[in-house]
């Protein structure tokens, strides 16, 4: 049972990691119709954080015109990653049960 605790707890900890991610990046995403929101102390500290995750979705996906939507694109595979690391662990904790 202890495992089991272990695991769940990782789990948690882990949904909890990617959920904050999650919606800083749809901050970060609002922070760039903000004319110097990234310039500010913030702003440069999550430009660190998430422009290493959105490069390679912008080397794939041009902007369109003025709009980036490499970050909605991120978004969306931010979401499946959180899905199937659920998936997973719900695979883990029924087996551990």
């Amino acid at each position: 049972m202890s495992t089991y605790i272990i695991a769940y707890n990782l789990f948690k900890f882990l949904m909890l990691f990617l959920k904050i991610f999650y919606w800083g990046m749809i901050i970060y995403f609002f922070m760039s119709w903000l004319p110097g929101a990234r310039e500010s102390k913030i702003g440069r500290m999550m430009t660190k954080v998430y422009e290493p995750i959105l490069e390679p979705f912008r080397r794939v996906i041009p902007p369109l015109g003025m709009f980036d939507i490499s970050s909605i694109a991120a978004l969306i595979v931010l979401r499946f990653f959180m899905q199937g690391i659920a998936a997973i662990f719900n695979i883990i904790l029924n087996s551990l049960a």
